[in-house]
């Protein structure tokens, strides 16, 4: 699949707890803690001017509850399910992101879910309209894992823990890069960044490496 361009049809920042009223609209960066903020793909996923990108045009897709959509799905884990609760009052801990990630012309439903104590991801999930409902076309339930649209490509970032490694410090980072190939996610790259100690506890990304497929 040629890469797309993402339709945005509308933003929510994901402050740590959860994402307003559990229908935050996203297009691009993660809701990271610190720990998922260390190793990020470089540039906005949709205000991407490099040569080839298309203007969005078109109707933008018609938005969903995501919490009734994810509630309904037979592919989303009965733990997932169990936990998914609001955070307080109605606010659902859930990042909402639509965009052309499989080639449909109508467009595609990326959805996050995050926990509310430290915003990390618990499972992420790709949904492909077909007619008046959506398939669910992608699965990711290892946490921390949170998946966004990124020039028409699905980018996944999950990190690496070690046996004594504490929630704030992974050891490092996957960033992995799938492309729709007519019926399926394929992955396409694979970034795995390991992390330094600094002063102060901190952590830095070291040397990344990669591998294409």
């Amino acid at each position: 699949m040629s890469a797309g361009t993402v339709v945005l049809v509308g933003t929510a920042v994901f402050a740590v707890g959860c994402a307003t009223g559990g229908t935050g609209l996203r297009d691009g960066g993660p809701a990271r803690t610190d720990a998922m903020a260390k190793s990020v793909p470089s540039g906005p996923a949709s205000e991407d001017s490099s040569p080839g990108s298309a203007t969005p045009s078109g109707p933008p897709l018609k938005k969903v509850d995501p919490v009734a959509l994810l509630m309904k799905d037979p592919k989303v884990s009965a733990e997932v399910k169990r936990d998914l609760k609001p955070c307080s009052g109605k606010e659902y801990p859930v990042d909402v992101s639509y965009g052309k990630v499989t080639g449909s012309s109508v467009g595609d439903i990326v959805v996050n879910v995050l926990s509310c104590a430290d915003a990390l991801g618990r499972g992420s999930y790709v949904y492909r309209a077909d007619g008046a409902t959506y398939e669910n076309v992608f699965s990711d339930e290892q946490p921390p894992v949170y998946a966004e649209i990124d020039r028409g490509d699905l980018v996944v970032t999950k990190q690496v823990y070690g046996k004594s490694d504490a929630l704030a410090y992974p050891t490092g980072e996957d960033v992995i890069t799938y492309r729709w190939n007519g019926e399926k996610f394929t992955e396409q790259d694979r970034v795995h960044s390991e992390y330094s100690n600094v002063v102060d506890g901190g952590v830095q990304p070291a040397p990344a490496t990669s591998q294409k497929h």
